[in-house]
Parts: structure tokens; C-alpha cells; sequence
């Protein structure tokens, strides 16, 4: 064999050192770097000129791309991304499309160079294609890459990356990922690096190669060509740009990049306190007919200036709800990027130089060749990318100067809907409901989340033209709009979510369906100091509906009360037929709440219900605000409504007076979150009260008064009947102060999840 079998590299236990890799190339292939003194002789002006031009560059990749492809997932829904990388693959520009495609674009620059220099090469003029999640340069089979290397007077100077998500790659079911999966053979075909592109020329024996595999060949045809010319654009840019600064100059300019993406976020970490935050969250359904939950465990500790994502006792690779360790990279990329290194230049090749991960081979989120891994991006990465947010705010929020980019964690995941048939042309099609691009962002320390705003892990996804989504797939939208009442309850608000409703239309014949996401029985939209979770996910397919009837009779339904119909709810992961007089209705994720909703400002949720936000009866029930007949705010019943809410938490939770409960000076005390501080470095007390809570580090939560009951007592957007789904018991869990009542902690988990110990070391300001 001439070289190891992609995958069985487990790239975080052997990292990879740009020197040993340099070293090990042939001599044939000359690498252009550039000394440490070049670099330091760059001014100023040089250095932001070629920087700006660089991230051009990669902006106009992005142009290119989407003027060539025909696929909606691109054109419309921008699940797509780019990166220039140095001459090892480091990254130095990412896109700002779907960031976590691009987080693994620097791996398969890695392997081709470990294993493709000598044999077949790496030549001024090709490109590789590569859609094998365990070599990287995507998260999933359906994530196809093509890069180049960019070679400038004889020397290997960089490369160049063009990834999307394909809709079809082949496999046992349309949309290359089937909840029956045990294997990876039940999926589509992964393919390592090989030569799609030799001497400027397109081979066309790979090409076919490549477009045999797919139900929709003359999409995955297009969209190949789309990223060769993603790729020519930078090139041909790239040589424009050092042929006017020289190749050393552009060449200290990437080199700095990086440096300064690392030392920006070096001191950031430094001002940050040191500690171990922690957070767990779950998979449901391994696979088709599967109940169960799976557990991805984080410990995150940042010391000085650097950080750990140790997620040792995660779940074993079970099913088809697996990730190799592109996943969990690009996971921790996904929420390290938006949350601690929005005003940081997103240098991928530095950034990443700031962290370590601590993953066991053979789990979900480091997932061993043949695993499953199909679901892998929208799956465990998602999901690990959740628990990272969630430390990472916590951490946040324990520092003044840093609070406002605390943010709690959006839309938890992608409600994937894949539906294909026969479209109104005769022609196979397959399709994503890409509406569920529009989740809810989480709320802030002082903000709402947005409303349908997007998904942190892809800055500039977006949901698709409604009547793009209808002229490219036989269905009819029946709506498609903000849910009331989904965002996450809390003194900030979680960004609502949406729904849409579509039926088959101009079709001959039922459409096949597959079903998958998370967070229908637990939440993965985690709520930050009390604040609630955002919404459980929600499939249903109305079997046999009067639709079609009430079109023909000139009314269209706006709400599924106003459709007659069998409903059949899909659980985490399913594959089905969609009948010619069904309709799905998909209602995606929103984003968490922060802080007690008790203490929202009672105005602001008057404003909401004005504008269909919230419900009025959720007003009362779960924000303790009562309006009276013109919506206004009712003062005193609300004082009265209030009161009521803390005493029945104080009931619930068994709380009883106590005078000698410690209580402490809380003037001097640092604010952990909304609710908590800290004082003396050690002891934990309640802002609002003075209750002495317990100590940092100690599992002090757990010991505080605790409110279990039913998942709908979290709100009218948390659906009570997790049975359907899971077979363990789902709880809604709060830890509330002694003293006052106030929410400390709110969540939809299982009955046996564990309560958080998180502690902190030095609290010098820095």
C-alpha cells in the first residue's frame, strides 16, 4: 500500500508540525516562506493594503462561486465557503458563509502534502477534489472541496479552497444520508484527494467519475465547475497581487496575519479568568427506530492564554450520529469565531493555534473509519459547537469588559428535511428545506437575540426566496413565518424561530423523505443564568390532509388547526414517503434566553405581544406580566402576578422561611452572571438577595432548592410529550435561589443530568 487509508490519522493526537511537514515534501516541491526579519520590516500601510486585498480575494471567490452554481443551497441559501491557506495549508482568510466548512480546509491541504506530493504530485495548474470527512476540507460526504495549489516563479506559494454542500452524492437514500445507516458504506462514497484538474485542464474521467454518484449529476456537474472557477478567480488575483507587491511581501503579510489573529486572542484569553467551565449535551435517535440519548461531555479550561476542550466521556460512535475529528474542530471554530473572535481577523492558521482538544477516538465527536458520519456537521459538531458557546459565555460573563459579547447559544441546530421525487419537469430532483437557515439567535447579557436571524455557525446563510424554493422543486408553500412564543423566555429574549408548511405539487408521484435534527425531546438551544431554552424542534407530516380541497375552494390554511389531517410526528431520525395529498410542516429552532424571565422589563414583553412575539397567556404564565384590555401594562397586577410565580417556585421547590440563612455583603462581590457573584474568590452569593449560595468549584448548584416537572412547564414552546421521541424521562429542571426564588439555572434535559461544577482560578483583572 502506498499510503496509510485515509482516516486512520487521528490528526489531534499526532498534530501536525508546519516544519516536520515541510521537511517532509520532496525536494522537487519548493515551499516559499519567508524569514521572521521580513516580516518585521513590513509598514503599516503595506500590511493593511495586501491584507484588505487578500480578504478581496477570497470575498470575490465567494462572488464567483455563487454566479456559477445552480444549486439553491448555494445561490440561495449560501451553505458554501472559501480560504486562502500559506504554502503548508495554514488558513489566513476565511469566508464568512458557512464557517464551518471552511474550519477544516487547512487538514486536507495536510494530507495531500503528507500523501500526494510524491505520487501523483502536486503541480502548478491542479486541483484536488476531496469529500472525505476523515481527511477534512469538509464535515460530511456531502461537503465536496476543491483547492488548489497556487505556485508563483517555480515555488509552492499557497492554495486556495472552494467547499458546499452538495444535495446529493450519491448513497442509500436522497440527500446521501439515510437514518438506517450503520456504516459508513451506507452512505455515499468518500473521496480522498484526487486530481480533478492537471495542467489547467479538467480531467473528465474524474469528472464522471464524480457525477455518476448523484441523483442530480447536473447539479454536482455545475457546482464542480462553480468552485474550478472559485478557485481560478483567486489565482489569477493572487498573481495580479505579487507581481505588483513581490511574492515575500504578500507572502509576510499572510505570515502576520496569522501572528496577529493568535496574539489578538492570546491577550483576550489573558484578561480572561482562569478556570474549568463545563456543559453536556445530547444526540437523540442513533438512527431509524432508535429512542435513545447520547451524551457529548465539555470541560473547558483556559489557563493564561490558552484554551482546552477536553470532551472525554462523550458517547461511544453509535448509528449514523457521528463526526470524525474535522467535526469537533470545526464544532469549537463555529462558537470560538463569533463569540470570543468577532473583532479578532478570523486566521484560522493562528487562531487555532490558541487551542487544544482532547477527544477519544472511536466517540461520536472523533468518530473511527467506518463510522457513519452522514449527519456529522448538523449532528455532533453542531451539538459540541453548542456546549463551547455555553462555556465560552459563561466565561464571558464573569468579566465586566467582556460581558457584551456573552450571547446564549442560537437556533441548536439545523432541522434537515431532505424531500426527492420527480420534479414538475420530469426530472429527478432532490431538495433541502432550507427555510430552517432562519433560526433564532440567542439573547445577550444586554440585548434580544435576533428574531430569524440566521445560524452563528454560517454568518451569511440565509433562508431562500420562497418562490425560488417552488420553481426548483415541485412543492407549494403554504406559509412560511416567526413562531409565536419560540424564543427562549428570559430578561433578554431569545430570537424566535419559524415555521413553514408546503404540499407536493406538479409531481406524478409521492416524494421520498428523510428527517433529521435534534432538540425535539431536549433542548440544544441552551438558555445563560436562568434564562430558558429556546424551542423544541417539531416534524410533523399531515397524512391524507384537506389541503388540496381547501385550495380548489379558493382558501388557503394558515395554521395547522385549519388542516384536517392524520398527524404524524417524525421523530429525531426518518426516512418516509411524502404522499401526493400530505404537507410537512417544519418548525426549526430559536435561540436561548439569558437571565430570569421574572426580571424582564415588563414593557419590553408588552411590546412583544404587540408585535407577536409572545402569546399573552405566555406573558403571564412565564414572564409574570399581565396587560390589560389595550395591552398595556397592568403595574400592580403585575407586582401581584410576580410575587405569586416566586412563591410558587418557593413551593415547588420546597423552600421554606429560614431567618439564620447566611447572607453576605454583596457590595465588594464580582458578578458571575445576572444573578450570581462571587466574593472572596470563592464564595458564590446571589445578587439580588445576599443569600449565600455556596463555593466556586463545588457542585454548590446541585445542593440548592430544585423545581422538576414536565418539559411544558418551561413554556408554550417546549412540546410536553418527549415520549414520543425518548424513552428516558424529560424534565424541566431549575436551580433557584433560597433566599428569592430567582432562576439560576433552567433546563429540558434528562431527570439524571448532571448539575454543572464549574470553577475559577486567578481573578487578577489583567
Amino acid at each position: 500500500m502506498s499510503s496509510p487509508i485515509p482516516g486512520a490519522e487521528v490528526f489531534n493526537s499526532r498534530p501536525v508540525d508546519p516544519a516536520a511537514l515541510r521537511a517532509s515534501v520532496p525536494a522537487s516541491l519548493r515551499l516559499h516562506t519567508v524569514g521572521q526579519d521580513v516580516i518585521d520590516d513590513l509598514d503599516p500601510l503595506t500590511y493593511e493594503v495586501i491584507r484588505h486585498r487578500l480578504w478581496s480575494i477570497t470575498d470575490e471567490m465567494g462572488e464567483t462561486l455563487k454566479k456559477m452554481s445552480g444549486s439553491t443551497v448555494v445561490t440561495e441559501a449560501n451553505d458554501f465557503d472559501f480560504a486562502l491557506c500559506d504554502e503548508v495549508g495554514r488558513e489566513v482568510q476565511i469566508g464568512l458563509y458557512n464557517t464551518f466548512l471552511s474550519a477544516s480546509l487547512d487538514l486536507a491541504v495536510y494530507w495531500t502534502l503528507q500523501h500526494r506530493a510524491d505520487n501523483p504530485g502536486i503541480n502548478e495548474g491542479d486541483m484536488f477534489l476531496c469529500n472525505d470527512p476523515w481527511v477534512g476540507g469538509g464535515l460530511h460526504q456531502n461537503d465536496a472541496t476543491v483547492y488548489a495549489p497556487f505556485f508563483f516563479d517555480g515555488e509552492l506559494f499557497g492554495w486556495s479552497s472552494a467547499v458546499a454542500h452538495q444535495l446529493d452524492v450519491g448513497g442509500v437514500a436522497p440527500g446521501s444520508w439515510t437514518p438506517r445507516a450503520q456504516d459508513v458504506f451506507w452512505e455515499s462514497l468518500p473521496t480522498p484527494p484526487i486530481k480533478v484538474v492537471r495542467d489547467n485542464v479538467l480531467q473528465r474521467d474524474v469528472a464522471d467519475m464524480w457525477t455518476r454518484r448523484s441523483r442530480t449529476p447536473m447539479l454536482l456537474s455545475l457546482d464542480l465547475r462553480a468552485k474550478i472557477g472559485a478557485n481560478n478567480t483567486a489565482q489569477t488575483r493572487l498573481r495580479r497581487l505579487l507581481e505588483t507587491y513581490g511574492p515575500d511581501t504578500v507572502k509576510a503579510v499572510m505570515k502576520r496575519i496569522m501572528d496577529d489573529a493568535e496574539q489578538r486572542l492570546r491577550a483576550k484569553l489573558r484578561e480572561l479568568p482562569d478556570g474549568t467551565w463545563h456543559a453536556t449535551g445530547y444526540q437523540e435517535h442513533s438512527g431509524q427506530d432508535d429512542r435513545g440519548l447520547y451524551k457529548i461531555v465539555l470541560a473547558m479550561t483556559k489557563k493564561d492564554d490558552r484554551l482546552t476542550f477536553d470532551f472525554r466521556g462523550t458517547a461511544a460512535q453509535t448509528g449514523m450520529i457521528n463526526c470524525p475529528y474535522s467535526g469537533v474542530r470545526a464544532g469549537i471554530m463555529s462558537a470560538l469565531l463569533p463569540v470570543l473572535a468577532g473583532d479578532i481577523p478570523w486566521a484560522g492558521g493562528g487562531l487555532m493555534r490558541c487551542f487544544d482538544i482532547i477527544a477519544d477516538e472511536g466517540t461520536m465527536i472523533n468518530a473511527s473509519f467506518p463510522a457513519a458520519v452522514g449527519k456529522g456537521p448538523v449532528g455532533p459538531a453542531w451539538a459540541a459547537g453548542n456546549l463551547v458557546n455555553e462555556c465560552l459565555a459563561k466565561m464571558l460573563d464573569s468579566r465586566p469588559h467582556s460581558r457584551k459579547s456573552v450571547q446564549s447559544v442560537c437556533g441548536g441546530t439545523f432541522d434537515m428535511v431532505a424531500l426527492a421525487g420527480l420534479d414538475q419537469r420530469q426530472y429527478p430532483f432532490v431538495s433541502l428545506v432550507m427555510d430552517a437557515m432562519a433560526g433564532g439567535y440567542g439573547a445577550g447579557v444586554d440585548r434580544d437575540g435576533v428574531d430569524t436571524g440566521g445560524m452563528f455557525v454560517i454568518p451569511m446563510g440565509r433562508a431562500p426566496d420562497a418562490e425560488m424554493t417552488e420553481f426548483t422543486s415541485p412543492v407549494l408553500l403554504l406559509w412560511r413565518r416567526e413562531e409565536t412564543d419560540s424564543g427562549g423566555p428570559g430578561a433578554q429574549r431569545g430570537g424566535v424561530s419559524g415555521s413553514v408548511c408546503l404540499v407536493p405539487h406538479d409531481t406524478p408521484a409521492p416524494l421520498a423523505g428523510v428527517f433529521s435534527g435534534s432538540g425535539k425531546a431536549t433542548t440544544q438551544n441552551a438558555g445563560l443564568a436562568g434564562g430558558y431554552p429556546g424551542n423544541t424542534q417539531l416534524d410533523i407530516v399531515l397524512r391524507d390532509s384537506d389541503v388540496l380541497g381547501a385550495l380548489a375552494a379558493g382558501r388557503v390554511p394558515h395554521s395547522l388547526d385549519e388542516i384536517t389531517a392524520t398527524r404524524d410526528v417524525m421523530g429525531g431520525e426518518v426516512e418516509t414517503f411524502i404522499g401526493l395529498e400530505d404537507a410537512v410542516y417544519v418548525h426549526w429552532q430559536s435561540g436561548g434566553g439569558y437571565g430570569d424571565p421574572l426580571y424582564r422589563d415588563p414593557a419590553a414583553v408588552a411590546e412583544d405581544v404587540r408585535e407577536a412575539k409572545v402569546s399573552a397567556q405566555a406573558a403571564r404564565d412565564v414572564y409574570g406580566v399581565v396587560l390589560d384590555g389595550d395591552g398595556a401594562v397592568d403595574e400592580e397586577a403585575t407586582r401581584l402576578r410576580r410575587e405569586e410565580a416566586r412563591s410558587a417556585r418557593r413551593g415547588a421547590a420546597g423552600i421554606t422561611a429560614d431567618a439564620s440563612r447566611q447572607r453576605a455583603d454583596v457590595t465588594q462581590a464580582e458578578a458571575l452572571d445576572a444573578n450570581q457573584a462571587l466574593l472572596d474568590g470563592r464564595t458564590v452569593v446571589c445578587r439580588h438577595c445576599a443569600t449565600v449560595l455556596g463555593e466556586l468549584g463545588e457542585p454548590y448548584l446541585a445542593a440548592l432548592p430544585r423545581i422538576e416537572t414536565g418539559p411544558s412547564a418551561a413554556g408554550p414552546h417546549v412540546w410536553a410529550d418527549s415520549a414520543t421521541y425518548v424513552d428516558e424521562t424529560v424534565v424541566f429542571r431549575q436551580a433557584v435561589c433560597p433566599g428569592c426564588a430567582t432562576a439560576l439555572l433552567s433546563q429540558v434535559v434528562p431527570a439524571g443530568h448532571p448539575m454543572p461544577a464549574d470553577s475559577l482560578g486567578s481573578r487578577d483583572e489583567g
